[in-house]
Order: C-alpha cells, then sequence, then structure tokens
C-alpha cells in the first residue's frame, strides 16, 4: 500500500513515521522548501498533559499521556524529563489553587523547594506547583531529526513546487491550517511567540507563569534562549507579532525573572493553530483521503495518539485487502 502524507510539520511527520513503522511504501509532500516551517516551528514543544487539562477536555490528558514515551522512542535523548513549574505572582496566588482544582498529577512547593528545583527563582515566588511527570523536547530539532530518520529510512519527500504527487493508494491530509474552510466547523486560532537569550539566569524546566488575562510559559532552550508564548487569538491572520503581544510577553517574561528585561530579543514568530469547535483533534476519511486536523494548540502532545489512530485505520484496511486477496 502506497501512503502519501501531505504536509511536513509535526502532525505529518508524526503520522509518516508511524506508518513506515508498521512498513508502509510513504512519500511525504510538502509546499514548503523544508519541513517544520508551518505553525509547528512556533511551538512550545512541551509534553504537558497535566497541565493542558485545566483549560482541555479529558480526551486531551488521556490522548497524551504517552506522548513523552513516543517522542522518545522515536528520538531517543530529545526529550528531556524534568517536568513542569507553574508559579504565579503573590497578588495572583489565588490562580494557583483555581489552577490545581481543574487538574491533577501535581505536587505543592514551598519556597525552599522551588529553589532546590529552580536556583535562579530563589526567593521569588513562596509557592508552586510541580507536575513531575511532564517533559519537553525543542520541536525544530525534533522535526530535523525525524526528518532526517525518514529519510535515512528511504522515505521519499517532495519539496517546494515538486509537492504534488499522484499514484498512491491513500492520501493522508496533515496540512494544518491550509484547510480552514474546506474542513467543516476548522477555524484558525493565531498565536505568537518569541525568543530571548540571555546568560543571566538557567532554568532546567518549562515554567508557566498564571495571570488572570496573560498567561505565558517559558521554555528553555539551548545556548541561552528561551521560547516565551504564547498568545490565543481567535484570527487566522497570520501577518507579524503585534506590538501589544510583544509587550505583554516582555512583561511576564520580566514578571517571571528581571534578568529577562536586559535578554536580547532574537526572533519573534506567529503561526495560525486549526481548531475545531470543541479544540479536540480528529482522524476523518473523506473517500481515499484521510485528514488529521485540529490538533488546536496540542500539536506534539497530540500527533503521536492521532497517528496512532491513522495506523489502525491502515493496519485494518491492508488486513481485509490480505484476506480478500
Amino acid at each position: 500500500m502506497r501512503i502519501l502524507v501531505k504536509g511536513a510539520g509535526v502532525a505529518g511527520l508524526a503520522t509518516a513515521w508511524q506508518l513506515y513503522r508498521h512498513g508502509f511504501d510513504v512519500t511525504i509532500s510538502e509546499s514548503r522548501e523544508r519541513a517544520g516551517l508551518g505553525a509547528s516551528g512556533f511551538a512550545g514543544g512541551m509534553l504537558a498533559p497535566w497541565c493542558e487539562r485545566e483549560s482541555a477536555e479529558e480526551e486531551v490528558l488521556a490522548l497524551g499521556r504517552l506522548a513523552a514515551d513516543w517522542w522518545e522512542a522515536a528520538l531517543p535523548g530529545h526529550v528531556h524529563r524534568k517536568g513542569t513549574l507553574v508559579v504565579a505572582a503573590g497578588r495572583d496566588a489565588g490562580e494557583l489553587e483555581r489552577f490545581a482544582g481543574r487538574t491533577s498529577g501535581w505536587e505543592w512547593l514551598d519556597e525552599a523547594a522551588i529553589a532546590a528545583l529552580e536556583p535562579d527563582l530563589a526567593g521569588r515566588f513562596r509557592r508552586a506547583l510541580f507536575f513531575r511527570e511532564e517533559a519537553h523536547l525543542d520541536p525544530r530539532q525534533a522535526m530535523a531529526a525525524l526528518t532526517a530518520s525518514l529519510e535515512e529510512a528511504r522515505m521519499r519527500f517532495l519539496f517546494g513546487a515538486g509537492g504534488k504527487a499522484g499514484g498512491h493508494d491513500r492520501v493522508i491530509d496533515c496540512t494544518g491550517a491550509a484547510r480552514i474552510g474546506r474542513l467543516p466547523g476548522l477555524r484558525g486560532v493565531r498565536g505568537e511567540m518569541l525568543a530571548l537569550e540571555t546568560g543571566e539566569i538557567r532554568l532546567s524546566r518549562p515554567v508557566r507563569l498564571l495571570h488572570p488575562r496573560h498567561p505565558i510559559y517559558i521554555v528553555p532552550r539551548e545556548a541561552g534562549r528561551f521560547m516565551v508564548g504564547a498568545t490565543m487569538i481567535e484570527s487566522d491572520d497570520a501577518s507579524p507579532v503585534t506590538a501589544r503581544s510583544l509587550m505583554e510577553l516582555l512583561n511576564a517574561a520580566y514578571a517571571l525573572h528581571p534578568a529577562f528585561g536586559e535578554a536580547r530579543l532574537v526572533e519573534t514568530g506567529a503561526g495560525i493553530r486549526p481548531a475545531y469547535p470543541d479544540n479536540l483533534p480528529r482522524v476523518s476519511e473523506d473517500g481515499e483521503t484521510i485528514h488529521v486536523n485540529g490538533l488546536y494548540r496540542h500539536g506534539f502532545l497530540l500527533a503521536p495518539a492521532m497517528a496512532g489512530e491513522v495506523a489502525r485505520i491502515l493496519l485494518r484496511q491492508r488486513q481485509f485487502e490480505r484476506k480478500a486477496s
């Protein structure tokens, strides 16, 4: 069975890898010149199902609990299993109680425990929630490594103008926001991020700073870089980051630690995240095409589960065809 996967973002690459592992003949097409140039490249890369459960349905937790294991199996050494720290300024301490009441998998930390976990945050917060079982990865490194692994396994990539291909038994459409207006109910949610660089502060894990209006997360990268995100705006406008959003993200980063006030702003970015009305992803069939879409803000967390669902559909079809022959 020859499979064409359309789209080389996180959904397409994860699906291609899952199908390769089951022995399918896979070609990946992408309209851009390389993988990971869409919204996936602006992701936080947090494998944080318990934190996400605070504002999402139980299904996000159920589908995402094994995501870190999937990524570790696919890309050994790329997953950092150091948990997630959730903090709030003193005036917003009630936000911690509210957050804790809407999810599970956490433990309370006092000021000394926060300092032991993240020394550069010593004395800045009296209490925190620690989600010990969560993990994170660098999205761009992960997608580059997954692309390299697929190429090494002789899976074919068709980039740019050569991204259209025919002669396949099934098509898996993972083109995300490109399907807005074509798949019923799919809408765009704009997310904005920035990257800061500084040697004045070190963090070992993602830190979420709660705020009634502007909650943010800061994810450490290599070489003193930090990804700061993200806004959520109901819009499919992919224009550059707005001045308002930039100020909100920078102010929140400064509130986490004043050292971010002297950091270098090395990147800003905006991406359109496709979402269905219930904000849950879907795998749907339309003739010979299988659509994987609606991953919203949970791309790296839920792509493995969606890839598994696609594999189950195709494995059932392959088994039926073998019996029929």
